[in-house]
């Protein structure tokens, strides 16, 4: 009995983690194995023809942009992440909480209807452009709705939220010695700010470019709500193959071959952007 009872205090880390790891296997793992074998199949015959229709202008213009798209969602996300984390993290005393709770507040709602509602904002004769008008700065319509400029404003409100919580998390840790170190030795805040504030936050930086990257990237609703189907991405390819042109082959190959750039994409970024804990490890 104490030889069980010690095994299970040994292995509660993994116990605990069990579930999780089952539920990963089940709904991510087995249909992953699925879509790539029917990715190889073809009228129940093995076959590389799903890949070999896969290799032309069309597909890879679909793939390039919404790379392209995911990318520069990723760069505004971050630019404007950053400081809104900094701000939060080093120079709120009060209040820290609340403006935490509305930052994670748009969370608690329906995901449509947050899409939804930028169409009373870009839409024609929008809040927006009644504002403007108003104000004499256009006499024209914009045309902002169903164009890739709505989809990359309505991209960079819905997944903002996912790159100032990783950095802000990060940044609230850093040990404030190390600043105060920093400005007693002379430094500016500005090189404080780049020599150890930015470096220490790379991991939080790392989290967020994958997290706000990965969604973006296969992204359904908001190209086909936004966009007006007019312009087609990974996420919509992908459903057309399967729901409504009904090629399971074509549409497994097609996300396989859509995963394998973006696992690239990420690995890249990983392998690129450094942190100190993997500058320490070179050393």
């Amino acid at each position: 009995m104490k030889k069980i009872k010690t095994y299970l205090m040994q292995e509660f880390p993994f116990l605990c983690a069990l579930p999780a790891i089952i539920w990963q296997t089940l709904f991510l793992c087995v249909p992953l194995l699925i879509v790539l074998y029917f990715s190889f199949v073809k009228d129940g015959v093995w076959t590389l023809a799903n890949y070999a229709s896969l290799f032309d202008t069309a597909h890879a213009r679909i793939i390039g942009r919404s790379l392209g798209l995911a990318l520069a969602n990723v760069a505004l996300c971050l630019i404007c992440a950053y400081p809104v984390a900094y701000f939060l993290a080093i120079k709120v005393q009060r209040c820290k909480n609340f403006l935490i709770f509305l930052l994670a507040l748009p969370f608690w709602t329906n995901f449509l209807v947050q899409v939804y509602a930028w169409f009373f904002l870009l839409g024609n004769n929008g809040l927006l452009e009644t504002l403007l008008r108003k104000m004499g700065i256009i006499t024209s319509s914009l045309h902002l709705a169903h164009s890739l400029t709505a989809v990359f404003l309505v991209m960079v409100y819905c997944y903002i939220p996912f790159m100032i919580l990783p950095i802000y998390s990060v940044i609230e840790k850093l040990q404030r010695q190390l600043l105060e170190a920093s400005a007693d030795l002379g430094a500016t805040p500005w090189q404080t700010f780049v020599h150890i504030t930015l470096p220490l936050s790379m991991p939080g930086i790392k989290t967020g470019i994958l997290l706000v990257m990965v969604p973006s990237f296969g992204e359904f609703v908001i190209p086909e709500l936004m966009g007006g189907a007019k312009y087609m991405m990974v996420g919509s390819l992908i459903s057309y193959y399967f729901l409504v042109a009904r090629d399971n082959a074509i549409g497994a190959a097609f996300t396989m071959l859509s995963g394998c750039v973006l696992l690239i994409a990420a690995y890249t970024f990983h392998r690129y952007i450094r942190t100190p804990a993997d500058s320490w490890e070179d050393h």
